[in-house]
């Protein structure tokens, strides 16, 4: 009987050492993505979330970042990485693929989101109603717009669509492709990696990307002329991206670490990501105005010829998604109500502006104003992290 006893006491006693063992082990996610460490992504929410995620888990959460495609591969194959468990976490714009996320690109089509704020929510809560197939074999974490795509232009000044007919423009995916090319430009579709060195040979004449990017690939300095929409309307393009985590090691984790996971996923990280990039438009305005950048945006007369020249790329898009079984324009009217849900109005400007209407007011003054629109929150800086970039209190 006392032996029984003993050997039940000493079960009980290794089961629970293992548990507690198991509770305690500490977890290092690789985070992969394709830009270098100073890049919005990285600087404004890997390394805070990071951080988060960590201090949340009782340090049994850690994060060891690859920038720069350092865990090898191109940034089209970011998405498989994450699926197949080359990385644990990673960020991309999926659409580098071609034609796989035909449901979610709609969000790429033109003139749709004013800005990543109200855009990135719409764009989770879209994928999570109409497009999660998608992205079979990951969790994600978050999905999110940048400030939309502007054009610049290395040695021509392009005003209009007369101007741009037969210039060669970099496009990030197919739908910016289709885009380009209903203007009448030449697309060559590229990953921004390889932008600054094929403005610089006069491989392309023109480049179709956010002000957000521009600092990080020092595209001032070699691209004098830009091209934006009126304020306040719908951006002309933009791009999809995702956070995004191998669904296996999210499932390996002890329940507690799923929930802090969770709780730092989802749509309320999708629209402060959305706030980090559009928070990055004007800082990158003035470097390109020290730089004796010249800027235009389109007149209301402009940007209405541009919307009626880009339709049948819509169309096109309405087309493709029926061929895969999808209501192309129920899709699409789904995705307009969820960006004019998300986004709102906005506070303290002079008029507002509804989707698909552009704006009264035409300014070619890109001087950022005195009051921005809800700043982020002050960082606070700590010690530099294992990466060696700026470690701050969260700010997610």
């Amino acid at each position: 009987m006392k032996h029984s006893l003993w050997i039940k006491y000493m079960l009980a006693t290794a089961v629970t050492l293992y548990a507690g063992g198991a509770l305690s082990q500490e977890v290092v996610l690789k985070v992969h993505h394709f830009l270098p460490p100073q890049a919005t992504i990285q600087a404004k929410f890997f390394n805070p979330w990071c951080d988060k995620i960590n201090k949340e888990s009782g340090g049994r959460l850690k994060c060891q970042i690859y920038p720069a495609m350092q865990l090898g591969g191109t940034p089209p194959q970011l998405f498989d990485q994450a699926r197949d468990g080359v990385a644990d976490i990673i960020w991309t714009i999926p659409t580098y693929q071609a034609g796989r996320f035909i449901k979610s690109e709609v969000f790429e089509l033109p003139f749709m989101a004013k800005n990543a704020e109200g855009g990135s929510p719409a764009l989770w809560e879209y994928i999570q109603k109409n497009s999660l197939d998608e992205f079979k074999g990951t969790k994600l974490i978050a999905a999110h717009l940048h400030d939309g795509s502007l054009l610049h232009f290395a040695n021509k000044r392009v005003t209009n669509l007369d101007e741009i007919k037969g210039q060669k423009v970099r496009a990030p995916t197919r739908i910016g492709s289709k885009f380009l090319a209903s203007l009448g430009a030449s697309p060559v579709q590229m990953p921004v990696p390889q932008v600054p060195e094929s403005v610089a040979k006069g491989v392309i004449d023109g480049v179709a990307v956010p002000w957000e990017i521009v600092p990080t690939i020092k595209l001032q300095e070699i691209a004098k002329y830009h091209l934006d929409n009126a304020p306040n309307a719908p951006k002309m393009s933009n791009s999809i991206f995702v956070v995004a985590m191998n669904q296996a090691k999210y499932d390996s984790l002890p329940p507690d670490l799923k929930k802090v996971i969770d709780a730092n996923s989802g749509i309320e990280t999708s629209k402060m990501i959305g706030q980090a990039f559009d928070a990055t438009t004007e800082p990158a305005k003035k470097l390109a105005r020290e730089a004796n950048g010249v800027f235009d945006v389109l007149t209301p007369a402009e940007y209405d010829r541009w919307q009626k020249a880009t339709e049948s790329v819509v169309k096109e898009w309405i087309q493709e998604a029926g061929a895969k079984g999808a209501n192309g324009q129920a899709l699409l009217d789904d995705a307009k109500a969820m960006i004019k849900k998300n986004s709102g109005l906005r506070r303290g400007a002079n008029h507002v502006v509804e989707a698909g209407r552009p704006g009264a007011a035409v300014s070619v003054d890109p001087t950022p104003p005195t009051r921005p629109r809800r700043p982020l929150r002050r960082l606070r800086h700590r010690r530099p992290s294992r990466s060696g970039s700026p470690r701050f209190d969260a700010l997610w």
